[in-house]
């Protein structure tokens, strides 16, 4: 299989493009700088692509998109960020519309749902009225070009991606070693979650079914925000801290912070429904997963 991969050199592409590499399969990255070695240069902003290359793929993973996590969100930002996503995904998707019969896993985030408290969401839940309920809208909406069609195309809605290194966990491992942390928002938040390796595992699974549309690539179950910080702690050997302030979160992240952190719980029905088969389903386990794949792990001793 040979497999076209935006966004390669992120937290989600690299694993995907190693796992893939590991199974005898072919990957062709699409880069911004000068191409080496199985990549191929593009410039989104510019419209430039090489389509022969593109087209000659069995599978187009898109994951390109200006970063949220590492700056903060505000107003010029989340233009470049919206930008970025739809100017990517259109071009992905008016190379494809033209009689290409591969897959398409388009990126896409638990963003959609906004902030809903304690509502139950699944695949079928509305979209949100939030900050990046709408750059997700935008962002899904910019595939129609493949859509229309044609391309089975998959929306991969994801959560919190729980890694030993990068991602979510990797900003929060540190203050939980330290004691200094306890929760991020109020104790009852949901955050919708799944580990990395699950993830990319996901990903493959959605290839070679016949689904199109949305999917959420989450854990079978969202977690409460305090457990979720509980859950690194145990697997540290540690202590919880304190919360941090709500004006802390908004001087790291701009005034999208509840937006980044809202309560979403929300569940991965068309995984279910398919019958995935997560190796790290409970928070407790990807925990420990992680903190021992970061090599972090309290000696047996102090586990036990």
């Amino acid at each position: 299989m040979r497999v076209a991969i935006t966004g390669a050199s992120g937290l989600i592409g690299t694993a995907l493009r190693a796992s893939l590499r590991a199974d005898g399969h072919e990957v062709l990255s699409l880069v911004r700088r000068e191409a080496g070695d199985n990549e191929s240069q593009w410039d989104p902003a510019e419209g430039v692509i090489d389509a022969d290359a593109v087209l000659k793929c069995d599978v187009v993973v898109n994951l390109a998109g200006a970063s949220i996590g590492d700056k903060r969100l505000t107003k010029s930002y989340q233009h470049v960020v919206r930008k970025s996503r739809t100017d990517s995904t259109g071009l992905i998707a008016r190379t494809l519309a033209s009689g290409w019969d591969g897959v398409l896993i388009q990126g896409s985030a638990m963003g959609y749902y906004g902030a809903r408290g304690e509502e139950q969401l699944n695949e079928r839940s509305s979209s949100g009225d939030t900050i990046l309920a709408s750059i997700v809208r935008d962002w899904e909406a910019s595939a129609a070009p493949a859509v229309e069609a044609g391309v089975r195309t998959v929306f991969i809605r994801t959560g919190l991606i729980l890694a030993p290194f990068g991602g979510f966990a990797d900003r929060l491992i540190p203050l939980v070693r330290r004691g200094l942390l306890s929760r991020l928002g109020p104790a009852d938040t949901w955050h919708a979650w799944i580990a990395l390796d699950d993830h990319v595992r996901a990903v493959r699974f959605l290839i070679d079914t016949d689904h199109e549309g949305p999917a959420n690539l989450l854990a079978p179950q969202p977690v409460r925000d305090a457990d979720l910080i509980k859950a690194l702690a145990d697997a540290l050997g540690k202590g919880t801290g304190l919360p941090v302030p709500g004006w802390a979160m908004k001087v790291a992240v701009g005034e999208a912070a509840t937006d980044l952190l809202s309560s979403q719980r929300a569940t991965p029905g068309v995984l279910t429904r398919l019958g995935f088969e997560w190796d790290y389903p409970t928070i407790e386990d990807a925990a420990r997963h992680i903190i021992a794949e970061a090599g972090l792990a309290p000696p047996a001793s102090h586990a036990a």
